[in-house]
Parts: structure tokens; sequence; C-alpha cells
């Protein structure tokens, strides 16, 4: 594998990070969490989501490949899934309610207090389970990317994993806290609030508000160039050798960077 700058291929550092799930309202009780969007990460020395260790490095040549940033879910809905080269993240679950059950996702939504109290699951490698509710103490937590959700009398969200890849340490893709005291893990939302933009995190239980958005960060030695389709938004920056690539949103589901 190359290391040359400007002579494909290129060595790519990438975090892909996807859509948070949306919370939910009800009238009985409190209602669940949302949970995170999958986060996945080949970062050298990081962690990706759901427990696992840094995806192996990757080499990719001069050529165009898809990026897409998951938008996070609308009240009572799963988050969109993020994508960039042939690496994809599963958006959020959506939090449960009385009425609706919560949802799998990358990582999954908490369950709530009184009826439909099952939390859900994540995706292996990806993310974690939101907590189950319970009827004497409130409703289940969204899971994280980094940890489940909380159960019991915390009713706290799951936390995010944290990257250095923009030069500076960021908790992503934690998960909605929820009531009747739950309060939000590092890079989750506090209850009652939506998801963070471009965070992908859950949002928080017990209304019904947005999760975050999602985020794709990929980075590049600085002699390469990335050149991107007109619906992408994005912004670069010098970090060490590489140039790093932040893409905030997309506009549709074909969006493409080219690499050269």
């Amino acid at each position: 594998m190359s290391t040359f700058f400007g002579i494909p291929p290129f060595n790519v550092e990438y975090l892909v990070v996807a859509g948070g799930g949306g919370g939910t309202a009800g009238t009985a009780g409190w209602q669940g969490g949302a949970g995170a969007g999958g986060y996945r990460s080949n970062v050298a020395g990081e962690s990706s989501g759901g427990g696992a260790s840094a995806e192996a490095s990757l080499s990719l040549t001069a050529g165009v490949y898809s990026v897409i940033v998951g938008a996070g879910g609308a009240a009572a809905s799963k988050g969109s899934n993020s994508t960039f080269g042939g690496t994809g993240s599963v958006g959020g679950g959506r939090g449960g309610s009385n009425t609706t059950s919560s949802g799998s996702g990358g990582s999954g939504g908490g369950g709530a207090q009184v009826t439909r109290p099952a939390g859900s699951a994540g995706t292996s490698n990806q993310g974690f389970a939101g907590a189950s509710g319970d009827g004497a103490t409130g409703a289940g937590g969204g899971g994280g990317a980094g940890q489940a959700g909380g159960v019991g009398s915390t009713h706290n969200s799951g936390n995010g994993v944290a990257s250095s890849i923009t030069g500076s340490s960021v908790f992503r893709a934690g998960g909605g806290a929820t009531g009747p005291t739950g309060t939000a893990g590092s890079g989750g939302t506090d209850r009652g609030q939506p998801g963070a933009a471009n965070s992908g995190a859950g949002a928080g239980g017990h209304t019904a508000n947005p999760g975050g958005s999602g985020v794709v960060i990929f980075s590049l030695p600085i002699g390469a160039t990335a050149t991107f389709s007109g619906g992408v938004t994005q912004t670069s920056a010098i970090v060490g050798a590489n140039r790093v690539y932040t893409v905030t949103a997309t506009s549709t589901d074909s969006e493409t960077v080219t690499i050269s």
C-alpha cells in the first residue's frame, strides 16, 4: 500500500455515522429514548461502534465513490443510513411509546414505562441496545455507539464514541435519555430534546423530536484531491500530513466524491 502523496492507491481513514432515531410522545408514563445512528470507524487506535475495535485499514484507488449523510429520524421514526464508498452505517432506532414499540437500528431505542416496555437491539459492530422500560421507575434510555441505554432508576442514554480524526476529540452517536430523571451520556441527548445536527445522536425520550443527522468524515494524504458532486455540503482542514473532509449533508442518495 503506497504512502506517497498524490500517488494512488491512497490510505484513507474514515468515520461514518448514520442519523439518530426520533423521539416519541405518549399519554401514559414516560416514553423511551431513541437510539443513536450506527458508528463505523477505521481510525487507528480508536474504537468503532458496538464495542468493536477500529475496522481494517482502507486503500482506495483513484475513482468515484458514493457519499451519503443520513438524516435524523423524524418523530417516532428510524434514522437514515450513511455511506462512504463501500462502508455503510445503519440509522438509529426510534424511542418506544405506550402505543408504539421501540425500534432496532445502528443503536436500539429504549422501551416505554407503561406498555410496550421492551428495548430494541443495536447492529453488531455499530451500536448497542436500548434499555427496557420499567413500570415502577420509568422508561428505558436509548442505546449509544459506546454503551447500552440505562435501565432501572437511571434512564440515562448510552454513551457515544470519541474520535480525534478532525484533530480534537469529539464524542458522537450517543443515545437519547429519558425520564423521569435521565441525563445524556457523552455524545447523547437530554430527555425531551432533539438530537444535535451531525452527531448521529438519538432524540431524548418523552417528546416527539427528531434525531441528530449523521456525518461522514474521511482523511486523505495532502497530495490527493477530492471533488464532490453538487449536492454535497462539506468542509476540509489540514490535520498533520492529511486533509480531512467533513461531509455534513447530501441532497440526494446518489451524491459522490471523486478521488484523484
